[in-house]
């Protein structure tokens, strides 16, 4: 059973007393409701109740970890949590994090504590006190990253409020070297997070070309795993150099990018084995302007973008059957996002599909609003016009930590 609150301003001291005095009556109510619950799926087995406590949200789970030490064992198995994130994904479908970038003044360097706004699915908000201006594409396992370029990265569960930081990387120290701590006008390349599916480890990962930063070999791949909490080399890394306009995505155990060569391909990275290979072509050809393509993440499946005004384009890569063929998903008409977005000078920035209808989409710009598209209905409407700069982040909660 649920309770809705409808919260009023009272009038006087008698009419404050009444309101408290509801207030408790409810949440009495329903904590009897939870004991009622809990001692009712004590006398089941405990499978059965796995499999009931498999489908809850994370809060609740957090909750039920006090109730005994053979739930809290169950909750904090990889297993048990493994499941739960697959439950969550088939029942929901991702989620959208706004992920507030600045707050009183520039986050990347002022250290100021930041804000996330759960969207869609769930309406709070959750503080953490570091510092980080970027963000990987999406989420690995309910797991985020943020990270700077000139400050150790941060990886974040923001359902469970866990999160560990990590050191500084070569790459990291390149830049700082190369760059003064105040100039922001560089191409940087952008971090990506992965897992092991058979180690169930954690790897982050920074793939650049070498040659901006005085370097022989095409690319320079370092490695971050959490199980050693150390950074190392990857050989050999990528024969190709890649586009540092799109952040790497993380999808069923891979990291993929987008080349910059004269055919773009699709570059994978197998966090396991830590091998790199060519996936296959990309549906368009070598663009001028790199900006006009993304790499993204919708239903499960790696997506390519590309915007060739009026149209954009998306399609999505179908590996059933070992087909491994790109079918076009849909064509987003930028003339009717015009209000929104003007004449969008980079491609729109897919974000996540709600319920197998509705595509999320940001422009460039942090300001920008998010639109969704509703994919049956070909519409569009606003969903969030940020006041400050924001970036979308599509997430799914879990119990996870790395």
């Amino acid at each position: 059973s649920s309770c809705v609150y409808i919260y009023l301003k009272p009038q006087s001291s008698v009419d404050q007393l009444e309101a408290k005095t509801m207030l408790k009556r409810h949440r009495s109510r329903e904590n009897q409701t939870k004991k009622r619950l809990c001692l009712s799926l004590e006398f089941l087995p405990h499978d059965l109740v796995e499999l009931i406590l498999q489908r809850l949200p994370v809060k609740p789970l957090l909750r039920f970890k006090s109730v005994s030490k053979n739930w809290k064992s169950t909750i904090e198995s990889q297993r048990f949590q493994e499941r739960n994130l697959i439950c969550s994904r088939q029942a929901l479908g991702p989620d959208v994090l706004l992920v507030s970038l600045c707050e009183k003044g520039d986050a990347g360097l002022s250290g100021h504590a930041r804000t996330v706004m759960f969207s869609l699915a769930t309406a709070s908000k959750v503080r953490f006190p570091f510092s980080g201006s970027m963000f990987c594409y999406g989420h690995c396992d309910g797991l985020v990253c943020f990270y700077c370029v000139y400050a150790p990265s941060f990886v974040m569960n923001p359902a469970t409020k866990w999160h560990r930081s990590f050191p500084l990387s070569g790459y990291q120290q390149l830049v700082i070297e190369r760059y003064n701590r105040l100039y922001f006008k560089f191409i940087s390349f952008k971090l990506g997070l992965g897992r092991d599916k058979f180690r169930g480890t954690y790897k982050a990962v920074w793939l650049y070309s070498s040659s901006e930063y005085g370097l022989d070999n095409v690319t320079t791949c370092e490695l971050f795993d959490f199980s050693t909490n150390a950074w190392r080399y990857v050989f050999p890394a990528s024969p190709y150099r890649i586009s540092a306009y799109n952040r790497p995505v993380y999808l069923d155990g891979s990291l993929y990018w987008l080349t910059e060569c004269k055919e773009t391909k699709v570059l994978s990275f197998d966090v396991h084995t830590e091998t790199f290979q060519v996936l296959c072509k990309a549906p368009f050809a070598h663009l001028s302007n790199p900006c006009n393509q993304t790499i993204c993440i919708l239903n499960d499946r790696l997506c390519v973008s590309l915007k060739n005004w009026p149209m954009q384009v998306i399609w999505s890569f179908d590996s059933s059957g070992g087909s491994n063929t790109w079918k076009k998903m849909c064509s987003i008409d930028l003339t009717k996002t015009f209000p929104w977005f003007g004449k969008p000078e980079f491609a729109l920035l897919p974000i996540a599909v709600r319920e197998k209808k509705w595509l999320l989409l940001q422009g460039r710009d942090f300001l920008d609003p998010v639109v969704i598209y509703n994919l049956h209905k070909k519409s569009y409407r606003l969903f969030y016009k940020p006041r400050e700069p924001v970036g979308p982040v599509y997430y799914l909660q879990s119990l996870f930590s790395a």
